[in-house]
């Protein structure tokens, strides 16, 4: 039977630490998935909907972004995570209108995240009026007309703000994008304005496209995968797989990190016989580097490189590949060779010998895959710091060759396809003419606001409008007494979802709630079963058949809400075919072949067992296509962070019972904390030097120059293997801390990653105390 609801909420007091684990998944990592899975469906759901998950004829996966296998793939093609994800969407839980009528906006403003997200699926389109103190429900054409009439009695389209989450689909995605280009503006902010940017700007500048250039084969080619700032055993974790499977082909696996985490040190593959017997060691070298050392580190592997190359000409840098396709070398060379390695060895905490031993593994591999995530993207120089990995690709010519290449690794299910689908404030206009041409419209040129943009343009009073496709913009953004207050700003707020979320109880003057079909569910239109497409981490798109009976009648899926409200705001003359796409998604992916890049003859393409790839031209031809044609050197200053006296440089992060905003539970067992999730962990001779002592109550504090006080309260003090002036703890716990200011250059960003803070003992005042 599964499990009801929790009544109660986080109890801080219960938290327990435990040492952190040395090996990641095995059995442990089976028993808890099946644990969670039963206690979410029941035995029977379970069954019938883990073993469609990533598979062929099944659905995607609505946790991460990993490829699956381009040959054979194994009967559980998911991970513990990913069974967590799945239990979280399929659960047999409902929050009813009956359960909005027991709780006021109030109670469920004092609840965590955690919890809420616990109560279950959405199952009735909700409204909260002007001084109302309790959701009620809402006939969906009303919700329509609610939205099309405030919309249309804004003074400019720019003022409102169309958010989309990373599980969003292409076909919704197209049509989204569509719909408010209609409308005319170009605000869409999205997810990976908060974690890939930096990727994306970097890229573009360094190979002429924002994607990962390596394929899920290229890692079995590969003589060495540095994966930096990164932790695939929470975020990621069938990507251990892939590093299994590298290193039994004979790579080296280099880990870059903060801090020591789990599933890099070991893997116990559970579906294999060594998972039970041993385990196997990812990490041939762990590089456990300062916060903010990365670029540094980068750089001065590239200066050993050279002076590789001065003692043996010609072995080390690829001068054929530079001369053919690079731009820029000979200003990056100068300035590389004048980079001091004292310095380097200051801003990463590494020895010398750390650094000469990487370089001559960098010298000698023939085939090197950059792997990372936001441990580089999520910091002040992530863009430079991207450019910088991708410099060193470049000097040995791993670009567009079997084995080797970038590797930026996306969080979300569909962040990716998102992006191609048109989803940003920024598209070309190449893209907007083709767009024209298909609908017979005239999309806006003027660019629109990126997430950290309409945070600021609602908190000023120049949004009045927000509009979220999925995801949880109150707990995902930076600063949250500043967004919370933005998104309380507006006049009306609409929440796309299939969950209850944070978002739901910071809202504008009117609220909506319209509740939407999970990957899980069956979508189906006058009884014909439809299908949504994906695209991965690595440019491959594919189909997702959700077979599960919804919840209610009540829902309905992205693609048909985006097309009603479109007929509602656009009216009946608009010359989108609204009505033909909200009941056949191969009209729309007609669409979609004839309008984006690389998707010609999709239908018949994305039905290919495994789907098909999008063209890269970096790893299809060795083709660049940047501003000079070629791919580019960047030429970087270096920085780093230092640590002022008495402070911290605090990263925020994942705990392993978490993806993303979604708590599933209070269970860190990687990192060994269990119970609870207000901790920080910093190193223990920083504690006791700091004046504390490990398991007390501390509030942090984070320091910007604008001078407005961030504080968290309540924090546990644990003491853990962190670099000595570093420490780490759960977002969105985190999130009041991080500056809305303190944001990447280039990307805008938001520097989660790297926030100055100080500590101070928590005094819990009593009443009259």
């Amino acid at each position: 039977m599964h499990r009801s609801a929790p009544e109660q909420d986080i109890d801080e007091a219960q938290v327990t630490v435990t040492p952190p684990k040395t090996q990641a998944a095995g059995v442990k990592a089976v028993t808890v998935a099946l644990d969670r899975a039963i206690g979410e469906m029941g035995v029977v759901r379970t069954a019938r909907t883990l073993v469609r998950v990533n598979q062929v004829h099944g659905f995607d996966c609505p946790g991460c972004a990993w490829p699956e296998p381009s040959g054979h793939r194994r009967p559980a093609e998911f991970c513990e995570n990913g069974a967590k994800a799945v239990a979280e969407e399929a659960t047999l839980r409902r929050v009813s209108p009956e359960f909005f009528a027991k709780h006021s906006i109030e109670d469920l403003a004092a609840r965590s995240g955690y919890w809420l997200g616990q109560q279950g699926r959405l199952t009735h389109p909700m409204v909260l009026r002007p001084g109302d103190s309790h959701y009620s429900p809402i006939e969906w054409n009303d919700a329509y007309t609610l939205i099309a009439e405030v919309l249309r009695d804004l003074n400019s389209p720019h003022e409102a703000v169309f958010y989309t989450s990373g599980r969003t689909a292409n076909e919704t995605a197209f049509l989204y994008q569509l719909l408010i280009r209609s409308f005319g503006t170009n605000n869409l902010p999205d997810c990976s304005n908060m974690c890939h940017e930096s990727s994306g700007a970097a890229l573009t500048n360094s190979i002429g496209i924002g994607k990962g250039s390596v394929t899920i084969d290229d890692f079995a080619a590969a003589d060495l995968i540095v994966v930096a700032g990164q932790n695939p055993g929470t975020n990621h974790p069938r990507m251990l797989s892939a590093l299994t499977n590298a290193k039994a082909q004979g790579a080296k696996v280099i880990a870059v990190n903060p801090l020591p985490e789990t599933g890099l040190l070991g893997f116990r593959d559970p579906q294999t016989v060594k998972g039970f017997t041993g385990g196997v060691a990812i990490a041939d070298d762990f590089l456990q580097i300062r916060i903010g050392g990365d670029m540094a580190l980068f750089q001065g592997l590239g200066k050993l490189l050279f002076d590789a190359e001065d003692r043996a000409p010609g072995t080390v840098v690829d001068r054929e590949f530079i001369d053919e396709h690079c731009a820029g070398f000979a200003d990056y060379e100068q300035h590389i060779r004048g980079i001091d390695l004292d310095a380097v060895v200051e801003a990463t905490g590494l020895r010398r010998e750390d650094l000469e031993r990487t370089a001559r593994l960098l010298a000698e591999s023939k085939s090197t895959i950059f792997c990372w995530a936001m441990g580089l993207t999520q910091q002040k120089h992530g863009v430079a710091t991207i450019e910088e990995a991708t410099n060193l690709l470049l000097l040995r010519g791993m670009i567009g060759k079997p084995g080797a290449g970038v590797c930026p690794v996306r969080g979300h299910s569909n962040v990716q396809g998102d992006r191609t689908m048109g989803i940003w404030e920024k598209m070309p206009d190449t893209f907007l003419d083709a767009l024209d041409r298909e609908f017979g419209i005239t999309s806006p040129r003027e660019h629109g606001w990126d997430t950290v943009d309409s945070i600021r343009a609602m908190r000023d009073g120049r949004a009045k409008v927000f509009f979220s496709m999925g995801g949880n913009f109150a707990s995902a953004t930076p600063d949250t007494d500043v967004t919370e207050a933005a998104l309380r700003n507006c006049a009306l707020t609409v929440q796309v979802s299939t969950k209850l979320n944070r978002s739901h109880v910071v809202h504008g003057r009117t609220a909506l709630i319209l509740p939407t079909l999970g990957r899980t569910d069956k979508d189906a239109r006058d009884g014909v079963k439809q299908q949504v497409s994906v695209e991965d981490s690595m440019s491959m798109v594919h189909l997702s058949t959700g077979r599960l009976t919804p919840v209610s009648d009540q829902l309905r899926s992205e693609v048909a809400i985006v097309c009603e409200l479109a007929r509602e705001l656009l009216g009946p003359k608009h010359p989108v075919p609204w009505e033909q796409y909200s009941r056949d998604y191969d009209k729309i992916r007609d669409a979609i072949a004839r309008v984006v890049p690389g998707c010609a003859d999709y239908n018949t393409k994305v039905r290919q067992r495994g789907g098909f790839q999008l063209p890269h031209p970096p790893r299809d031809s060795r083709e660049f296509h940047t501003n000079t044609g070629k791919a580019n050197f960047a030429v970087n200053d270096l920085v780093w962070l230092p640590v002022p006296h008495g402070r911290l440089i605090l990263q925020t992060l994942r705990s392993h019972d978490q993806y993303n905003t979604t708590i599933y539970g209070l269970d860190d067992r990687y990192r060994g904390v269990h119970g609870g999730r207000k901790v920080v962990l910093a190193h223990p001779d920083d504690i006791s030097a700091l004046g504390f002592v490990e398991n007390e109550l501390v509030d942090l504090i984070s320091e910007w120059p604008d001078g407005v006080i961030r504080r968290v309260e309540g924090f546990r003090l644990i003491g853990y293997p962190t670099p000595r002036g570093n420490a780490a703890a759960y977002y969105p716990e985190t999130n009041p801390l991080v500056p809305l200011d303190h944001v990447a250059a280039q990307s805008n960003t938001p520097v989660s990653k790297a926030l100055t803070i100080r500590m101070e003992h928590h005094f819990h005042q009593r009443p009259n105390s």
